[in-house]
């Protein structure tokens, strides 16, 4: 039964819903809280715990002093991290455009109906599951100067002997082949899940036109990645970017600091050196770059998209 206040009607049965409304709201908080309190603990209180970091000089021991910008003016006259930006550019550079290239490439070779198809597309895939530091180690042994398989076979083939992960000019890149050896099945899978996507009617229509492999693949199966392949390009750039733990295992930022990257600076100033502000403004400072390339991709996405 309704109730008359004044000249208002009181529904009962609408109290009684928001009541319970109210409480199941409540008990909805109860069960949400503690991951909210995780996740504020170990990732939005660290943030900006950095970020004020970033504008100190703090070795983590004594009481921080308060130094506005000059930690990121420092990082512009500082050659050190003048080389690591440029060794992760290079290794940037190399391993996003091949591993995306190698990927589609493969992906193709294997969007068909062949004897053992399933174990192609696993053996391609399993590399990428593999822990950088576990690739790090294998390689390790594999390419020891002294004792690693490589120049065993090398010796036998009468070639030279090579320095491999101790010579300067040849680290980085073996790096980046590593990378690639591992990264390039992700883009594989990737492809493939798209290309089961790209209109079979579409693909029919170019072939009754005329079209051969080269014109179907560059005017149907292309266009129709392209999101896929954005995608890609930002995930690899992103991963490039924040590359560490396999330079961590392998060559530790050498030889002669020529595997040196940027996360690598961040965690060497940070954690040999204790100086942890310097180090939190490189760390921004990637932090920003990482934010540009994706506003940039996503901006050419969409433009991309609307025509």
């Amino acid at each position: 039964m309704a109730s008359v206040v004044g000249t208002f009607t009181v529904d009962p049965r609408s109290k009684a819903a928001k009541r319970r409304a109210r409480g199941e709201g409540a008990t909805g908080w109860a069960f949400v809280s503690p991951s909210v309190v995780i996740i504020l603990g170990l990732s939005v209180v660290p943030v900006l715990w950095s970020l004020l970091l970033s504008f100190q000089v703090n070795d983590l021991v004594s009481p921080s002093e308060w130094v506005g910008l000059a930690n990121y003016k420092a990082l512009l006259k500082d050659p050190a991290f003048g080389s690591a930006v440029s060794h992760t550019l290079i290794y940037t550079v190399l391993y996003v455009p091949l591993s995306v290239v190698a990927g589609l490439a493969i992906a193709i070779a294997l969007d068909r109906k062949i004897a053992f198809i399933g174990l192609y597309r696993t053996l391609v895939f399993v590399p990428f599951v593999v822990s950088a530091a576990a690739q790090g180690v294998l390689f390790s042994f594999v390419l020891d100067p002294e004792f690693g398989v490589a120049n065993s076979v090398l010796h036998k083939l009468g070639l030279p002997a090579q320095g491999f992960f101790s010579d300067p000019g040849q680290a980085l890149y073996l790096l980046v082949a590593i990378s690639l050896w591992s990264g390039t099945g992700f883009c594989v899978i990737v492809y493939l899940a798209g290309l089961q996507g790209v209109s079979s009617e579409l693909v029919e229509a170019a072939r009754i036109d005329g079209a051969g492999r080269w014109g179907v693949l560059r005017h149907v199966t292309l266009p129709a990645l392209t999101p896929v392949t954005i995608f890609l390009v930002l995930f690899q750039t992103i991963n490039a970017l924040q590359v560490f733990d396999l330079v961590f295992v392998t060559t530790k930022g050498g030889p002669l600091g020529s595997t040196t990257v940027i996360v690598y600076f961040i965690w060497e100033k940070a954690f040999k050196t204790f100086t942890a502000g310097y180090s939190a403004a490189a760390a921004y400072t990637l932090a920003v770059a990482l934010l540009v390339v994706g506003v940039a991709l996503q901006i050419y996405r969409r433009r991309v998209a609307a025509r």
